[in-house]
């Protein structure tokens, strides 16, 4: 968990601006939601290593003296049931509290229901690179509709953010968890262990082949199932390095091994969103249990693990009340996104330059604040950013501390100026001086700063 100086946040701010512009110019409407839910509302949906990363929450006041008192008398009732201990958690990720809302609150919202939410999750995870404790999800979802228009839509909106946002070298990686299930009939693991396969196939572009079959192994799983799993995978590898018509190769080789329902929805989805760059990948596995049907994920080339993932979860809502509603979403990692944009130099310069403000005024003597205040709302009505040095002090202090904060101008009122009504504008960068006008003194910066 972190500080952010304001140099992290203006870069935060930017990418969530464009985050939400683009879903909004879509049709995606906001949504917040606690940053605690209840215990019982969290557990069983994020699968075992998920349920391992939920920030518990200790019981308060009275309950939290009951156990204690209870604990005293019998000491070993807290050790066999420490989930007695704990009755709320920290949110996890922001479909699971998604999915109670519509489930409680279905005659509030409209039949099919498009939503994006930017708020902080937490995880009680190993932070690595990109990884944190602490960390920001920006999530955009559509409720109530199976059609494979849903999803084609989805990886629209987030390739157009990651266009908008400068990366040109992105894949959305597409699979369907049918496929994986399909997968794991063919190699024979019996569908008890299935989520535990899916738990180390998941982790394959981390710690490679090696890995995985040793977590298979120490799952259970045959080392014969095992071994057909991964040389699957490994054919599907070469397929993507080698093949020209990828996708087409690919669902070529499924034709045997997965259903034509299956291929029919993911064909669908290619065909809708043709123009946005798309990966079959049949090793991609997405750790999460609630995922029923098509999974997507962006990877770049200089990032392990991806910018964001997402897919089709239709049964999750149904278990927070009687119907089952059928929806989609895809969350964008806004840290690691961070991490990318801040490694390769992508924000723009005015985000990059790190400056509070476009202009700053100085303060000549006492008797000058007045002016030199309404000279800084003078500029702030015509929309720049205003930085008021707050006390009289020598210039050279002034302009120092101008040029710490990176701004670009310091408008200058003294004597002279305020006699002749004039202000004296200096360019920090060149070191140029110059008379303007008082009125004048907006068009001059911003002719100026756009040469």
């Amino acid at each position: 968990m972190r500080d952010f100086l304001p140099s992290d946040v203006r870069k935060r701010e930017y990418v969530i601006g464009v985050i939400k512009e683009v879903y909004e110019s879509y049709g995606f409407e906001p949504l917040e939601t606690p940053a605690v839910e209840n215990i019982e509302t969290l557990m069983g949906k994020y699968g075992e290593e998920g349920n391992q990363l939920i920030f518990k929450i200790l019981k308060r006041g009275e309950k939290l003296d009951e156990l204690l008192k209870e604990g005293e008398t019998n000491p070993q009732s807290a050790i066999r049931n420490p989930q007695s201990l704990t009755d709320l958690a920290l949110r996890y990720d922001l479909t699971v509290p998604l999915a109670r809302v519509v489930a409680n609150r279905k005659n509030d919202l409209p039949k099919f229901f498009k939503r994006y939410q930017i708020q902080p999750v937490w995880r009680a995870d190993r932070p690595a690179r990109g990884r944190f404790r602490e960390f920001y999800q920006c999530d955009v979802d559509a409720i109530g509709s199976s059609s494979m228009v849903v999803e084609a839509e989805l990886i629209s909106a987030v390739s157009k953010i990651l266009k908008k946002l400068g990366f040109q070298d992105f894949t959305i990686r597409l699979n369907h968890r049918k496929v994986l299930t399909d997968i794991l009939d063919t190699a024979h693991v019996p569908a008890e262990k299935h989520a535990d396969a899916l738990i180390a196939i998941d982790k394959l572009d981390k710690i490679g082949p090696e890995g995985v079959q040793k977590e298979l192994s120490d799952r259970g799983i045959t080392d014969q199932s095992s071994q057909m799993l991964l040389d699957i995978f490994e054919q599907t590898k070469i397929i993507l390095n080698q093949e020209r018509d990828v996708n087409r190769t690919i669902v070529g080789n499924l034709i045997n091994i997965v259903s034509n329902e299956v291929l029919t929805e993911l064909g669908q989805i290619l065909k809708l969103a043709a123009k946005v760059p798309i990966l079959l990948d049949p090793s991609l596995a997405r750790g999460l249990s609630y995922y029923t049907g098509a999974i997507m994920e962006i990877n770049v080339p200089d990032l392990a693990g991806s910018l964001g993932g997402g897919g089709r979860y239709d049964g999750l809502i149904g278990m927070f009340g009687k119907e089952q509603i059928p929806a989609c979403g895809f969350s964008l990692g806004l840290e690691r996104i961070l991490v990318v944009m801040d490694e390769r130099g992508m924000f723009p310069p005015e985000i990059a330059a790190n400056t509070p403000a476009d202009a700053m005024v100085t303060i000549w003597n006492e008797d000058s604040i007045g002016e030199s205040l309404k000279l800084a709302n003078e500029l702030r009505q015509q929309n720049l950013r205003v930085l008021l040095y707050p006390e009289p002090d020598k210039l050279g202090k002034q302009f120092k501390y101008a040029s710490q904060l990176n701004i670009p101008y310091v408008c200058v009122l003294g004597e002279s100026e305020l006699a002749e009504n004039k202000v004296t504008l200096k360019n920090m960068k060149s070191g140029e001086q110059s008379s303007v006008e008082r009125n004048q003194l907006y068009e001059e910066i911003k002719k100026t700063s756009s040469s």
